[in-house]
């Protein structure tokens, strides 16, 4: 258990941090989904906008790894296009 004054303020930043996280990668999450169920083909190409907007910002907050945002955006991209 924390003690310090200090340690029990950076127990509560993380769990607001965490909060926030949690909700940003949901967010890329869902953005993804739709790209991938989008029933037409105009549809995908908006929400693969959106998607890789939501990617970048995650990748920029370190949220997902760099690299891992752009080899999702990647494959979107490239399923979007068939």
């Amino acid at each position: 258990m924390a003690n310090t004054k200090s340690s029990k303020k950076r127990i509560r930043q993380s769990r607001h941090h965490a909060a926030a996280n949690r909700v940003q990668r949901s967010a890329v999450r869902s953005a993804v989904r739709k790209v991938r169920g989008a029933p037409s083909a105009d549809e995908a190409k908006a929400a693969l906008l959106q998607a890789e907007r939501l990617l970048d910002r995650a990748a920029r907050k370190r949220l997902i790894h760099p690299n891992a945002a752009a080899r999702q955006k990647s494959r979107l991209r490239k399923l979007v296009k068939h």
